[in-house]
């Protein structure tokens, strides 16, 4: 588990010196999967729909409910080591 977080906090500071920015898609996946390794499953209430990024955040977090943070830590530093090349 320890070494699982380290990767995951290393994945997390690659993440940001990424030579190429991510479409949308794989950004909102990014964003998914961090926070549903950090605060669990979606909660509160979904941004209406004038707030058109705040909501497609939270339905890319609510579509992995149930994914255990374990899971989700070990897919982000996937997703982010593919980026890297």
């Amino acid at each position: 588990m320890a070494d699982l977080a380290t990767r995951f906090e290393q994945a997390l500071a690659d993440s940001k010196k990424l030579t190429e920015r991510p479409d949308n898609a794989t950004l909102l996946k990014l964003y998914a999967l961090y926070k549903q390794a950090t605060d669990g499953d979606a909660s509160g209430k979904r941004p209406g729909f004038t707030d058109m990024i705040g909501r497609a955040k939270f339905d890319a977090w609510a579509e992995i409910k149930g994914t255990t943070k374990d899971d989700a830590m070990q897919q982000y530093v996937s997703l982010v080591e593919d980026l890297k090349g």
